[in-house]
Formats: C-alpha cells, structure tokens, sequence
C-alpha cells in the first residue's frame, strides 16, 4: 500500500522527516518496504529558465534546422540549434540550458550538454510541452505570452509543482484500520503521542450539509445481515470533466491513474478514509429504486471491465427497482449504470457489507479491487456517513452538483463495539516486564480504545468497531506492546525449556533427523505455496475460491515447485542445486487424498569446484546415495524396482511390503522445458506417513561393537550386459548365510577381452561372526553358496 507524505500530513501535523516517520511506522507493525519521490512534472523543470529568441536563420549545414541566438537573462545570450517549424525571431520560450535533465514518460533522461550540431555550436534547447512533461503535445516548441513570462526567471516560477515522498507499506491483511491515510496518520499519532514526540491529529468528523428540494429516490435493503448499514445520497446538475490538479497529482504518487473529478472523487475517499464508495448514474435508476440484496442463480450481469458474467445468486448486488443488477456490492461496478461524460444526476453509495459474502463474491469471480480488498477484511462502520459527506462537499466543489433531499439511510442495528477485560498479570506474563498502570490506559486511550471501568488487576474496555482484529484479551496486549515500544523490551538473559522425550512414533522426531543429515550434506530446505496452477486437471483438487487463477489448485507434487526454486537459484548463477522440502500433496481419486512426503532436488556440481578434484556432475547415483543414507536409519527391507512415471526419464521406485515407498528419477526433459531448467535436474520424492509406520514397526536394540574383525572376500563375475547389479545385490540379499554383513559393488568392467554381449561386475562381500572368529572353511561355505546361487539364476562365470 502506498501512502503519500503530502495526504499523511492533511491529517497529522509532526515536524518529522519522512525518513524518521518510516521508521517508526514500521516500529509499530506498518513495516515501510521504501520511500520513493514523486514530481508532477518529472525533473520540476529544473534548469529551465524563460528565454527570447533574438536571432533565427538556416542552418548553413541542415535544410531542417535553424541556428537562434536566446537571451535567458543576466546578459547571457546562448547559442542554440533548433529543428522545431515553428521557431522564430521574438518568440519568449522555456530554454533547457546546459545541465539540465529532459525525462522521457519511461523515467529514463538525457543531458543538456553543450555540443556541435551539424558544425554549429548548441548550448541549450529549446523546448516543446512533451519534452518538459506538462503534455503529450510535441507540435513544435512552446511559445509563451511575453506579458507573463519574464527573460531569466525560472519556468518552474509559473507552475504549481508537487514534489511528494511515497512511502510504500507491506501490510499485513489484518491492518484493516490502516488501509488509508487517515488511519496510517491515526495509528502513527497514537506511538507519537504516548512516545514523547510532537505531532497533532485531525480527527475527521461528518461536515454539515445542505441539501435543496427533494428527490424521489427510495432505498430497500433486503438483507440487513448481508448489508448492515447503507446510505445513497443522490446529486443533481453535476458536471463531469477533469480532475483540478491537486487531486490528479494525489492519485498520481500512490500509482492511480486519474478518470474524471466523479471517480477520482470516490478514489480519494477510498485512499483517504478507507471507505469505498460508488457512484451510479442516477438517471438509468429503473423506477428510482435502490435494491440491495441477491438475484437468481445465472443471472447475467456485464461488469465495468466488459465482461458477461454469471452470478451464482450468493453475491450481494445493488438493483434498480425492477431487480436489474447495477453492480456487485463492495467488488466492481456494471458497465451500464456507471457515471459517463454525459451523466447529469448521480446516486452516491457509502455502505457496510457482511465481508465474508463480499470475499465469497469477489473470489468466485476472480476480482480483486481495491473496494473488495477493504471491504472483505470489514471497514469502519462509524465512517460510512463522514466518508459520503466528505464526498458530497467535494463534489459540490468541483463538480458543481447540488445534494437533493435528505441521506437515504438504512442502519436497522448498530454494530456495537467490542468489550473485553485485560489483566496486568497477563500484560507482565506475556512481554516479561512491568508496564505502569497509567502508562496502559494512556496507550489505550491514544489508540482510542476507551476504559469504561478499572478492575482489581486491570481494565474493562471497549475497543472501537474499526479494529475488526482486535477481538481477544491477547489482541490488545499486541497492541499496547507495539506502541510502547519492540525496542523497549529486553531479551532474557537466560531461556528455559523442558526437554521431551520423543519415541519412534514420532514423526516430527523423524523428519527432525532427515533434516539434519541432509543438511550436513551440503542441502537446503526450502518451503513452497501449497497452491498453484495444474495444466492437467485429473485428480486435482480444486478450491471453491481461489486467490487467483494461478492458485486455483492444491499441488499434486512438489517437483514443480523445486524445479521453480532451481530456476530462480540458476537464473542467478548458483548452479548447484541440493534442495529438500517436506510438504504435503493432494489428489481426488475415490476420495480425496492427503500425503506428506520429502522431496530431494539435485542438480548441477554434486560438490563444490576445487583444486583436488576434478569437476564432477552429480547424477542419478549420488541422489539415489542420498536416499540410501537416509533409509538406513529406519532399519527396514526393501526392493528396487523400475518406475514408469511421466515426470521422469529414467527412474525407479523402492517398495516395501508392495508399498511404494522411494520414487527416484531423472526429470524428463519436457519438465525441464516447461520450466526452463536448461540442466539436469535429478528427483526423488519419500512418503513419510509409510517411512514413519515402517520404523514404527521396528524396535531399536543396541549391542556392543563386536570384539571379531569382518573378513573381506571379493568376487569378479562374467554376466550378460541386461543383468543389473540390483538383481544380483537382491540374490546375496537372499541368501541364508548370518554372517554376510555388507554388500558392494566396487568395479564394472565393459570392453576388451570380454566376450560379446558380457560385462564383468566386482562384488565385495563383508563376513563377522560375532561370537567368534570366522574359520576358513566356513567363509568358504559362505562364498561358494553366493557363487552357486549367481550361476544358477544369471549363468555367471568367475573371472580370475
């Protein structure tokens, strides 16, 4: 949200820096992002000054062009080149002189410098009204009324420019009291206030109005839970035209685009005080009839943007008197009721509508605008009627129109404030020091929260309507503690905790683990939106009301949302790539599907570039070592077998208990296309609710490291090239053997002095008794039953 330091002052009056103020705007939770400057006319015609042209002729060297002597006063005559038509000797004209910054529309510039044209000397330039942004006009250079304009004054002399700060604010969605000027200026009186800092707050109250004759309106509120409060006030003999300039350069610094003094009228309303309003133009009003309330499901209704849309019957809509849709309350106006540059009368709406139903409206058609934006985090309603007086006073000053009749108001029940009860020993449990009585109730009052009655140990209060988020005894020891001050608060010199035992049922003491050892690894975790887009809709799961179209659906995986985090990471030169994240996915099959996994993303260098070793890829193996280290730690059994998978290339899947519980894969190029990966991407995804039952399972036991070495034997076997070192890892897996404690593939060998069609793979062979040393004959058995047991099932031969 932007906030111009111009507006802010219109209601707090501080001698404090637009720096300073950021500062502590952003102490107080309204946490200022930057500040950036705003002119009216970029560059405030710096370096500009009035001139006459004494002198014009041909350029000698340029048909188009023309070489004039300039008088800009002081007895300095320059002499500039000039190519407008329409330059002549007499003329009194804005010269740019040597120095002096000319700004495109882009905010790029150019220098005056002084230079030869064509061969003649140009110290300055004569300008037309586009090259010094007071218009698009670029007919030619402008000629000004020397009766007006004096020789040598500066240009800028004779324009009422804005120079303005803007300071943009990231808001949290709860601020709802500080979507506006007057509740920014309000909150930061309120730290100023009770912080020892000078500054006078203008609160705004409703202006007195004076109406003339009477008009033939009527309002009907069909819903009072939907609409609580609502007034129309319908204006006559209105003019439509442009905005003075004031008023566009307030739209201009907080980034809107000026339409007419109507719609800019309701705009600076909105960003003023927070409450939107809308003007209808009164005179396509059916019957002279406000409705508020529904229409039918599939409704037709086209809105200001052009679009048909179909209303699903929940929306709050504005009708006329025979139930035709006007606009969707509190969310985007219709293409046929809106104020025109031929609209005479208007009906001017100020209201307070229920916010879940205009959020429930505003997402169903995915609209977000700035009225639905307030309306659906609930807006003040005590300022409805000061926001359209205010309105109806400017549009008496600048539009010319006359308020007909009285206020057309419903407001059946007043929206009453909240009242809660605060304790001192809650206050000094929660921030860990003591805050004086009449400190609190001072904050309180700068806050506007009024203390109806002290308590034995605190305060009962009434906090206003226009603090929707403050609703429990917690909310307001927030509030004291953000304007008394973060900074005040020491840190504890010393934190207290009691340690927990976790067990193996404790999936959070697993994931815990995983981290850790991936982590030492050399990876990082990352932590993605749980929503997003899908170009295939089978099996997602879709929201009732996305945020937006591109976060229309629950993810079906997380390698999308890693391979976005590796083409950002890539795009910035940190090619190598270890990402982790655990999350969740979601499908619709026969019902709907909710699974946590662990997502490894590798790519890139698998280890940093040095010296001692030589650049090295990681691939496929390395992640699937990876995974190995990270399933020793449950202890169990499983088999490897081959994954068809359409996100991968290549890719296999580890099974336990016909359960799968390991995919691991190369990503398919089109993945990588599609995200615009332009290198390897290796991917691996563990379901963590079956690794967690899996180890569940198992009971740790500890022994004692045994007192026998392992022996080694190593075998080297002959075997056809479709045979994988997994089939033959899964047969020694088999056999029945106690001692056979590791298994290795540590060479495979393809090429000469192998007979066509065989590769040769060197297997070593780990053998403990752990009772006592093994004897020969015994590591013979062992080894001879492996060798019989590979002949037989892939007619191995030993190599020697």
């Amino acid at each position: 949200m932007k906030i111009s330091s111009n507006w802010l002052k219109d209601y707090i009056k501080t001698e404090l820096k637009t720096e300073r103020i950021g500062e502590f705007l952003t102490d107080i939770g309204l946490e200022v992002e930057g500040i950036d400057k705003f002119e009216s006319v970029k560059g405030s015609l710096e370096g500009v000054v009035v001139g006459k042209v004494l002198t014009c002729e041909k350029h000698p060297n340029a048909d188009k062009l023309n070489k004039t002597t300039v008088d800009v006063g002081n007895g300095k005559v320059l002499n500039i080149v000039c190519g407008a038509p329409n330059v002549a000797e007499g003329q009194t004209v804005p010269v740019a002189v040597v120095g002096t910054k000319i700004y495109a529309k882009d905010g790029s510039f150019f220098e005056i410098k002084e230079a030869k044209i064509r061969g003649e000397v140009s110290q300055g330039m004569i300008c037309a009204e586009d090259e010094l942004g007071l218009s698009d006009d670029h007919g030619g250079i402008m000629v000004l009324d020397e009766t007006k304009y004096e020789v040598g004054k500066n240009f800028a002399d004779y324009f009422e420019l804005t120079n303005d700060e803007v300071l943009e604010i990231g808001l949290t969605p709860n601020r709802t009291d500080a979507m506006s000027h007057y509740g920014v200026a309000r909150d930061l009186h309120a730290f100023l206030s009770t912080n020892q800092q000078k500054s006078e707050f203008e609160k705004v109250s409703s202006v007195a109005l004076n109406n003339e004759g009477s008009h033939s309106f009527t309002l009907e509120v069909e819903d009072t839970e939907l609409t609580p409060r609502y007034i129309g006030a319908v204006i006559e003999n209105v003019k439509v035209a442009d905005s003075p300039a004031w008023l566009k350069d307030r739209l201009k610094a907080i980034g809107l685009s000026p339409i007419n003094n109507i719609v800019d009228i309701t705009n600076y309303i909105l960003h003023g005080f927070g409450q939107p309003l809308h003007a209808f133009d009164a005179d396509k009003i059916a019957d002279k009839k406000v409705k508020v309330g529904t229409v039918a499901e599939g409704t037709k209704f086209t809105t200001l943007d052009g679009v048909e849309r179909t209303l699903n019957g929940s929306e709050i809509i504005i009708k006329d008197g025979q139930d035709n849709p006007m606009c969707i309350a509190g969310v985007f106006g219709g293409a046929n009721s809106g104020v025109s540059s031929e609209t005479k009368t208007i009906f001017l709406e100020s209201a307070y509508f229920n916010p879940v139903a205009v959020r429930k409206g505003a997402k169903f058609h995915g609209l977000n605008t700035d009225a639905s934006f307030r309306f659906e985090r609930g807006v003040d309603p005590n300022i409805t009627r000061t926001a359209i007086t205010h309105a109806i006073k400017l549009i008496e000053e600048l539009a010319e129109g006359k308020l007909t009749g009285e206020l057309l108001e419903e407001y059946p029940k007043k929206i009453e404030e909240n009242y809660i009860i605060i304790r001192f020993s809650k206050i000094e449990q929660i921030l860990g020091t003591k805050i004086h009585r009449e400190k609190v109730k001072e904050i309180l009052k700068a806050l506007e929260i009024q203390v109806l009655n002290d308590i034995q140990n605190g305060f009962e209060i009434s906090v206003p309507a226009y603090r929707a988020d403050v609703t429990r005894e917690i909310d307001v020891i927030e509030e004291i503690l953000r304007i008394y001050g973060y900074n005040k608060i020491d840190a504890p010199q010393k934190i207290s905790f009691t340690p927990v035992k976790l067990s193996a049922n404790d999936q959070d003491e697993l994931e815990n683990s995983w981290a850790r050892t991936l982590q030492s690894l050399g990876f990082n975790e990352v932590m993605n939106n749980s929503l997003t887009s899908v170009k295939d809709e089978t099996d997602a799961v879709k929201l009732l009301n996305p945020l937006s179209g591109d976060l229309a659906f629950m993810r079906k995986s997380l390698l999308e949302g890693l391979l976005q985090n590796a083409v950002y990471n890539i795009n910035r030169k940190n090619q190598d790539i270890k990402f982790f994240e655990f999350g969740k996915i979601y499908h619709k099959r026969e019902k709907y599907e909710e699974r946590k996994q662990l997502a490894i993303l590798v790519s890139g260098r698998n280890d940093a570039e040095n010296w001692l070793q030589p650049k090295s890829a990681t691939d496929f193996y390395n992640l699937k070592a990876y995974v190995k280290v990270l399933l020793e730690r449950l202890a169990i059994d499983y088999k490897e077998v081959a994954l068809s998978d359409e996100r991968f290339s290549d890719a296999i899947e580890y099974k336990s208990e016909e359960r799968t519980l390991v995919r691991i894969g190369k990503v398919a190029p089109q993945m990588l296309n599609d995200f615009d990966v332009d290198q390897d991407c290796f991917y691996a995804e563990i379901e963590l609710e079956f690794a967690q039952e899996l180890r569940s399972k198992n009971e740790l036991k500890f022994k004692d490291i045994p007192k026998f070495n392992k022996i080694r034997r190593d075998l080297a076997l002959l075997i056809d090239k479709n045979i994988s070192y997994q089939e033959l890892y899964q047969t020694a897996k088999k056999n029945k053997s106690p001692f056979i404690k590791n298994i290795n593939l540590f060479d495979v060998y393809e090429g000469k002095n192998l007979p066509e069609g065989k590769k040769s793979y060197a297997m070593s062979f780990e053998l403990l008794n752990e009772e006592k040393t093994l004897e020969e004959k015994e590591i013979s058995h062992v080894m001879d039953s492996l060798i019989k047991s590979f002949q037989k099932e892939f007619n191995a031969e030993l190599r020697s």
